[in-house]
């Protein structure tokens, strides 16, 4: 997807969620999956891949016998997506407050990660409590939720939910974005 088709789905109307003007950058990327330890990867989770830039980063790092499994509404950013060939992407067009219902379905009990580009500020309070309460609860004790915004706004909900939050920026976005590392 080009950057004005990305722009464009940013420019429709709120209930496609798309909170970033453009793509991430390579810089961005790097610091969203930085944190993860991919030797002893079995599941990582992605909520809101859009044109699946990290998830491409993803899929390059982890072992052949693990699985990521990501969440996206956007219908447009799910066709994308499903041009990856890999098998070991399940794609999920639904909101990422299910993802405890889809674990069961494929007998997962634990994530390693869980790594998240969704626009907080676009989604009602209640929504995003109800993602990070699910999220903290099925994340393995030793793993992390890595979450990127473009303002310091989601440090509390965060800090709320997470004993340790840790704090990254880069400036080379666009926008620039804070990068939250998360754990229990």
């Amino acid at each position: 997807m080009s950057k004005k088709e990305f722009f464009a789905e940013f420019l429709k109307p709120v209930k496609n969620n798309v909170g970033a003007v453009a793509p991430s950058s390579k810089y961005l990327v790097k610091k969203m999956v930085d944190p993860i330890n991919f030797s002893k990867v079995k599941c990582i989770v992605e909520f809101g891949p859009g044109t699946g830039i990290i998830t491409h980063e993803l899929l390059n790092r982890m072992p052949q016998d693990a699985v990521l499994i990501v969440f996206e509404i956007n219908k447009e950013f799910c066709e994308k997506l499903k041009e990856i060939n890999d098998s070991r992407i399940k794609i999920i067009s639904d909101s990422a407050e299910n993802l405890e219902s889809y674990l069961l379905k494929n007998n997962i009990m634990r994530v390693d990660y869980i790594v998240s580009s969704l626009p907080f500020s676009l989604i009602p309070n209640t929504i995003v409590r109800n993602i990070l309460k699910i999220a903290k609860k099925v994340l393995n004790p030793k793993g992390a939720f890595i979450q990127y915004q473009y303002s310091l706004n989601a440090y509390f909900k965060l800090k709320h939910n997470f004993k340790k939050v840790d704090l990254n920026f880069t400036p080379i976005n666009l926008p620039p974005a804070f990068i939250f590392t998360c754990s229990n």
